[in-house]
């Protein structure tokens, strides 16, 4: 170890002038005075989600041979991860290298989702420029607005690219004239304004300069890619500094960190300075630790693939091994000058859900995974890869508050725990709020776009108002289509997407952004039914089903094992009612006629993980298993929970 601090004591929190200054000017593409890499660019490839980040990706792979012509490569090549392919979404920001016209262009392409925007964030801090890539038809949206404002703080460089010129609907004139609409509304200069258009069809790999001036390629997307975002520049007398942006992980190399060198270069075996936050708590918390370290690996990216390689220098994004804890945001420097860069920093969480370990009579019997320590070490190794989630301690060893962006994110993670066999109980999904200076209570409210056919308008317009959502705006989008903004509590879309297709028919779309803080709004009801909970362990019987079917929609089939507070089925009324769904049917010495007719059950309603987390209220939660997902109320026992229950009022009455 060199030092117990930086000397000049440079805080994580609030960057020196001169360490934020070299940053603006080499990450945010700002115009250096110094020497630029003429023979690179980096360029990041945002977009609302479904717009069509990826596929066209998999077009500029192809075209620029990427792909050898025997290799069997499936569509959204980008996408590596099972529930990316299964959700058709990019949850991961990846970066991939292409060669065009002897450069390397290395192209960053991040998610379209709004709970995943802390990737977004990461990837901007890769490169010097935006392509952002618009829908035809759907034009910008809640995520774009989001991704335009980021890239004009960092002053970058924007490349709109309309894609899906091709949609029967397309409306490119309009789509253009409502991103400068956005620009304007984001505060942007006049310079943003003269934003460079071009026009693609990205399935098809083809782009040009007018929707009807298409080329067969993507060639005139490339030049103007090369024309308009700026060659990285650096400071040729400055030693070396490089940002971890992301991390990875090799049962090889161990942990691998992702990196966006500044100034200088980097060789395989050097030795280097570890630049991170301090381990110890002090009076001095902010300052960075600089630490001896060795670059075991140096990897370079080729098309999907990482290569070793030898060296790298200013403004190459690599990846390297054999720093066992380093993270996102530490520095990698020169040993006898260190000069660390300003931390990543994101915006902060939305959404909180309590995590605990699975105390349900069923736990077990499925998951490996199932204590509280291997729990604790799974969250904890999600906290070091990914900046957006955050981890409040209860204070109670087998239980966690983990805070994110959205309930998608969160969902995301609790899958990727499920299938790698851990067990967990899972609380409902609750907004993060603050107070004001006067002490007020403040909650976060949204900018939902929902886009559905002119005849659910009323229907969408009165679920909105329940959950005390103001329309804003109302236009025609499309033949026959209207187009619907509304400021909504955060809280009232929790649960909301499920009742929001069944009203449209599943023909709805909603997208949602963070809007602004403003004063609580009050208590919302948000599920108007009450739940069906099991009173008695045991496997479900056909007889005890078909005798609840009239009470409500059920949720298990018949041999399912149930307990004492699983809930079992949706009740038609408001309030909850214990059942006894293991009864058996009596047999008696009388014949019957009609004995052996058969029984007809209506089928059991199977739920996603998303479904659930969206279903449940306050006094319940989700058991997640490899092998099933059940919920249940958060206190099992029927007398425990009612005498809760009667507290509760008991205290709000006296309030």
């Amino acid at each position: 170890m060199l030092a117990a601090c930086y000397p000049s004591g440079v805080s994580t929190s609030s960057p020196s002038p001169t360490a934020q200054d070299n940053f603006d000017s080499h990450l945010g593409g700002r115009g250096h005075s110094g020497a630029t890499r003429d023979d690179i660019r980096n360029i990041a490839i945002v977009a609302h989600v479904d717009h069509g980040k990826t596929t066209l990706v998999d077009a500029m792979l192809h075209q620029t041979g990427a792909f050898g012509s025997h290799s069997n490569v499936s569509e959204r090549a980008m996408d590596s991860m099972d529930q990316e392919q299964e959700r058709g979404i990019t949850i991961l920001a990846k970066n991939t290298a292409v060669n065009y016209g002897g450069l390397v262009i290395n192209v960053v392409d991040t998610p379209g989702h709004a709970d995943f925007s802390g990737e977004v964030e990461r990837g901007l801090a890769m490169v010097d420029g935006v392509a952002l890539l618009v829908d035809a038809a759907e034009g910008p949206l809640p995520q774009t607005r989001f991704v335009l404002r980021k890239a004009l703080e960092r002053g970058m460089p924007i490349v709109l690219v309309v894609n899906k010129v091709d949609r029967h609907d397309a409306r490119p004139a309009e789509v253009v004239d409502e991103v400068l609409d956005l620009l304007i509304d984001l505060g942007a200069d006049d310079s943003a304004l003269d934003i460079p258009t071009i026009y693609a069809i990205g399935r098809d790999g083809k782009a040009g300069p007018a929707p009807d001036q298409l080329a067969d390629d993507l060639t005139p997307l490339f030049d103007m890619l090369i024309k308009e975002v700026p060659a990285p520049s650096y400071d040729p007398e400055a030693p070396l500094q490089a940002l971890v942006t992301n991390l990875d992980a090799s049962p090889y190399l161990g942990r691998i960190a992702l990196l966006r060198i500044v100034n200088g270069e980097i060789s395989k075996g050097q030795q280097v300075a570890w630049m991170h936050e301090a381990n110890e708590v002090s009076d001095d918390a902010g300052h960075v630790e600089i630490t001896r370290a060795k670059v075991v690996e140096l990897l370079v990216t080729q098309a999907m693939t990482r290569v070793p390689g030898e060296s790298a220098r200013a403004g190459d994004i690599i990846a390297i091994s054999g720093i066992e804890n380093i993270t996102i945001g530490d520095t990698i420097g020169d040993l006898e000058d260190p000069r660390p860069l300003p931390r990543l920093t994101v915006d902060e969480p939305a959404i909180a859900m309590e995590f605990r370990i699975n105390d349900s009579p069923l736990a077990g019997l499925s998951g490996k995974k199932v204590t509280a320590r291997l729990i604790k070490e799974r969250i904890d190794r999600e906290l070091i890869g990914n900046v957006s989630i955050r981890l409040n301690d209860l204070g109670v060893p087998d239980r966690w508050e983990i805070q994110g962006r959205g309930e998608m994110q969160l969902a995301v993670l609790i899958e990727s725990m499920r299938r790698e066999g851990y067990e967990l109980t899972v609380g409902k999904p609750r907004v993060l709020t603050m107070e004001d200076e006067n002490g007020k209570l403040m909650e976060p409210v949204e900018l939902a776009v929902v886009d559905v056919p002119e005849e659910f308008v009323g229907a969408v317009t009165q679920l909105m108002g329940t959950r005390k959502g103001r329309m804003v705006n109302m236009g025609t989008f499309g033949a026959g289509w209207s187009r619907i903004q509304f400021h909504v509590p955060a809280r009232g879309l929790i649960g909301f997407r499920t009742t929001f297709l069944s009203a449209t028919q599943g023909t709805g779309q909603l997208h949602s952004t963070f809007h602004a803080w403003e004063p609580w709004m009050g208590e919302l009801r948000l599920r108007q039914s009450g739940s069906l909970v099991a009173d008695r362990p045991g496997p479900a019987t056909q007889h005890a089903i078909v005798k609840l079917e009239d009470r409500g929609t059920l949720f298990v089939e018949p041999t399912d094992d149930v307990y004492e507070g699983r809930i079992v089925g949706e009740h038609i009324r408001p309030e909850d009612l214990d059942v006894n769904i293991v009864r058996e049917k009596h047999l008696t010495n009388h014949r019957s006629a009609t004995g052996d007719e058969l029984v007809r059950m209506n089928r059991a309603r199977k739920m996603s993980l998303d479904e659930a987390l969206e279903f449940i209220r306050e006094d319940e939660c989700v058991e997640v298993t490899p092998d099933a997902i059940r919920l249940r109320k958060s206190i099992l026992h029927a007398g425990s929970r009612h005498s809760a229950r009667a507290k509760d009022k008991n205290r709000n009455a006296n309030a």
